[in-house]
């Protein structure tokens, strides 16, 4: 008859689940919940009719038990973990000026995996629980969460660290998601911000993994730490004759002619002018990291090009003067030639007589 009525509850269980879930499955990532929602919803069923029937089945009733909580963590946390994606979903990332809703995202996640991770935590504490020689333990787990800090602040300071490190990142708001940085000398975008460390996806598709103390005790390049637009600078090393003002508008006519252009600097300037060469530096605009790049390759390779065409004569040269008509040297012979070393006035004269030595 147990058996009878449990398999019952199960079904019936189960049969809930199945109706909820069809009801809200037209919702985006409910369907997250659906797998630990039938584990919970049947153990629940077992544990309510076991517990309407005295059984003599102390073991069994403590397994199910441990798996009943393990199953309502585990529905816990897809729970919070659908309702982060569908608010995330609804903070859209693909506009111009993103920086709030990737602020946004970056500090919801981590406080997911944080929120996630105390949720472990509980779990394994009220397994704890269940076993008697263990219950002290358990009670510690749950509520000596100050002793277990300072225990743990040193076996695992390293841990801590980067664990109080990644929730300064998430709200002090130095490092976001898809934030452009440039760390070590290498560029990458930020791909993903975890309570530990964080993943920068290089510009050559290689993966940077750093621990996130790195980003409060290193100094690194935030290139859209407040806002994604940026400038860029191109140099050409040319000759004295490049025509500095119709280089100007020839680069301005390319800009405007770009869509990688976002149309607000355009800037050719000699910044220096020695040993044979001027310098010249243009300045232009995008509107993110990854047009600016191409901006600056596409002002560069214009320029040379139309230096090359136009004006052959500014290419880089080195000029040479060759003098004829002077006279060669004649040897000097035994006569002393001080005298064109000291002059030929009087004190001169002296300072001849004295550094000639004595005569032969």
């Amino acid at each position: 008859m147990l058996f009878v009525v449990m398999g019952c509850s199960v079904v019936f269980a189960l049969l809930a689940v199945e109706v909820i879930h069809r009801l809200v499955r037209r919702f985006a990532h409910s369907g997250r919940m659906y797998r630990p929602g039938q584990v919970f919803g049947a153990l629940l069923a077992a544990q309510i009719s076991l517990s309407a029937y005295p059984v003599d089945a102390p073991v069994a009733l403590h397994a199910l038990g441990i798996a009943l909580i393990l199953a309502g963590a585990w529905l816990l946390a897809a729970l919070i973990s659908t309702l982060v994606d569908v608010s995330l979903s609804r903070i859209r990332t693909d506009v111009t000026d993103n920086r709030h809703a990737r602020r946004v995202h970056t500090q919801v996640v981590l406080v997911r995996r944080l929120v996630l991770v105390v949720i472990g935590v509980l779990a394994v504490g009220a397994i704890l629980m269940t076993f008697p020689g263990a219950r002290a333990v358990g009670s510690t787990v749950l509520a000596s969460a100050a002793l277990i800090g300072a225990v743990a602040a040193f076996s695992a300071q390293s841990l801590l660290g980067n664990l109080i490190a990644g929730l300064q990142i998430a709200f002090s708001d130095a490092v976001r998601l898809d934030d452009v940085v440039v760390v070590e000398g290498e560029w990458g975008r930020v791909e993903d911000v975890t309570l530990t460390y964080v993943v920068l996806h290089l510009w050559d598709d290689r993966r940077m993994v750093l621990p996130t103390s790195y980003f409060l005790r290193t100094p690194f390049e935030n290139w859209t730490r407040t806002q994604s637009a940026l400038l860029g600078t191109v140099e050409l090393d040319l000759d004295w004759t490049v025509p500095v003002e119709a280089m100007r508008q020839e680069m301005r006519s390319m800009l405007e002619g770009s869509d990688l252009w976002d149309g607000r600097v355009s800037v050719l300037q000699v910044t220096q002018a020695t040993n044979g060469f001027v310098r010249l530096r243009a300045l232009v605009s995008a509107a993110d990291a990854g047009k600016l790049w191409d901006l600056r390759c596409l002002t560069r390779e214009h320029l040379v090009d139309w230096v090359q065409r136009q004006h052959g004569g500014a290419l880089p040269q080195v000029r040479t003067k060759t003098v004829t008509g002077v006279k060669k040297a004649q040897p000097a012979g035994d006569q002393h030639t001080d005298a064109r070393v000291f002059g030929e006035s009087a004190d001169g004269t002296l300072r001849e007589q004295a550094f000639a030595g004595p005569k032969q």
